[in-house]
């Protein structure tokens, strides 16, 4: 299936750059480019994105209110009545962990620095569109047990835990590790489709969106270390 593309970025070189990228790739479609949060919020209501390629600094809206404005909450009555949202893929930098933070927090499905190669580009959304996979380095991992600590204090765990069995327990927390299920399938002796019905479980039963959420998830219920 082709995955079609909203790229959001307030620097029109970026934005072509990226759509040339993303755009030589047989089975990605970039069907519009934003300038800024508002202008992607609107183009992705209207063209129906499967990921979305999220700058963070841009003027009227930032990518991060942009996020959390598409997929932080459940659509309203006259905003995509299916509930499908698109994934967001943020763009960041090392150097502003703090944003990492708050597009966790705003629904984002993964993170891709913007000096990164043509070929992780291309990687990283098929990644976020598939939600097979945690989007992170290595870096990244680390950021999202920190985010997942702070919060921790802030709310008491919710116990949904107890309804999964334990292989799913397991699952949950091979996920938060960063495994892939064909990783976990070899880590738990499994056949991958197995793993795929399990991780669809876990997903199900803790009402998460995706991977991403089901890391984060992990880390704050103490299910994984740091």
């Amino acid at each position: 299936m082709t995955i079609r593309v909203l790229i959001a970025d307030d620097q029109v070189m970026i934005r072509d750059g990226l759509a040339a990228l993303l755009s030589s790739d047989p089975e990605i479609e970039v069907i519009g480019q934003a300038g800024n949060g508002l202008e992607a919020v609107a183009m992705a209501r209207e063209l129906d994105p499967d990921v979305i390629v999220m700058d963070i600094r841009m003027p009227e809206m930032d990518g991060l209110a942009a996020t959390a404005e598409l997929v932080g909450e459940p659509p309203g009555d006259d905003v995509d009545p299916a509930g499908i949202r698109p994934k967001v893929l943020v763009l960041t930098t090392f150097d502003l962990d703090e944003y990492v933070y708050e597009a966790l927090g705003s629904g984002a499905s993964g993170f891709l620095l913007k000096d990164a190669s043509a070929a992780d580009l291309v990687n990283g959304v098929r990644v976020v569109a598939a939600g097979d996979a945690l989007l992170a380095p290595s870096i990244t991992r680390r950021l999202i047990g920190d985010f997942a600590r702070r919060r921790r204090h802030q709310r008491p765990s919710p116990g949904a835990t107890s309804s999964l069995t334990p292989r799913e327990l397991d699952v949950l927390r091979l996920i938060a590790r960063g495994l892939s299920n064909a990783e976990i399938a070899a880590e738990l002796v499994l056949a991958e489709q197995t793993v795929k019905t399990h991780v669809g479980h876990v997903l199900t039963k803790l009402a998460l969106r995706d991977r991403t959420q089901a890391v984060v998830y992990a880390y704050e219920n103490g299910l994984v270390g740091g």
